[in-house]
């Protein structure tokens, strides 16, 4: 991802949309959680490679210990001598060291850390860590893990959308999931239409369909993947957008009950429903779209 340029002025014209998302996911006091809201003196980073690097410094220059993890393929990487201790997880595979939240969270209390940092991917987006840290006494440094389970499912994240009058993509994101009923609702949006996974992303699980005939195959297509990707089969039908702009603002909230959106950023550069370059603030878009 590659930031062009980036400005904070005034986050008036986004302040409202983030306590909006806040006060409908994350309710009056956006953290609940069984963990004190102390000074975090020691952070542990439950990733690898640049996010570490760039999660441990900074947690240096605000004076906070930091401790890295590593499996038997990155004993040497560079996170595990910029950090102040490091501790082995396991063997090389993701799923046997870095996805294996019960080791994370032993070496968070043998180590004494008083928070985990996700980083991005692996556990970032996994409810049942985020739950099980909140559990054990330690603050996940991300959403609380209704937030997490909420926005994660893209089913449940547009019922949210629409109760808070917030415009979505038309299509049908109900619970009936027999193939007569989503092709007839892909008929009502009109093709081309999107089938998505409701887990996941990444571009898992989508299929475009550019027609009734074309829609069955693909139904079955998206939902093989989606199964073997995600654990979960279910999708969504949506209208497909030829040419849409990906233009996207990030909400932040404290276990105080504080929001605050920053400016936008433009996303649509993307291969194979990738990001490859963020631009901020979006070209193109007027103060009042603001």
């Amino acid at each position: 991802q590659v930031f062009l340029s980036a400005r904070l002025p005034s986050i008036r014209s986004t302040e409202m949309l983030g306590r909006l998302l806040a006060r409908q996911v994350l309710g009056r006091r956006c953290f609940s959680s069984n963990v004190s809201s102390s000074r975090i003196d020691k952070l542990l980073i439950a990733n690898r490679g640049e996010i570490a690097c760039r999660v441990m410094k900074t947690a240096k220059k605000m004076g906070i210990k930091t401790v890295a993890v590593y499996s038997d393929a990155d004993k040497n990487a560079r996170h595990t001598h910029l950090a102040d201790e490091a501790y082995h997880i396991g063997p090389a595979p993701s799923n046997q060291s870095y996805l294996r939240g019960d080791a994370i969270l032993d070496v968070a209390r043998r180590a004494g850390a008083h928070a985990v940092h996700p980083g991005y991917g692996f556990l970032s987006e996994n409810t049942h860590f985020a739950q099980s840290c909140d559990e054990a006494g330690v603050i996940f440094v991300g959403p609380p893990a209704s937030a997490i389970l909420s926005m994660g499912d893209k089913k449940e994240s547009k019922v949210i959308m629409e109760a808070a009058g917030v415009p979505v993509v038309p299509g049908y994101h109900g619970d009936d999931q027999s193939p007569a009923l989503l092709l007839d609702e892909a008929k009502k949006a009109g093709f081309p239409v999107l089938i998505k996974a409701t887990a996941g992303g990444g571009g898992k699980g989508m299929r475009i369909v550019h027609s009734a005939k074309e829609f069955p195959e693909a139904l079955q297509a998206a939902q093989r993947e989606a199964a073997a990707a995600f654990g979960n089969d279910k999708v969504i039908i949506e209208k497909f957008l030829v040419r849409p702009r990906h233009v996207e603002v990030q909400v932040f909230a404290d276990q105080h009950g504080t929001c605050v959106a920053l400016p936008e950023r433009d996303c649509s550069i993307q291969r194979r429903y990738q990001k490859v370059v963020e631009e901020a603030p979006g070209p193109g878009l007027s103060q009042e779209q603001r």
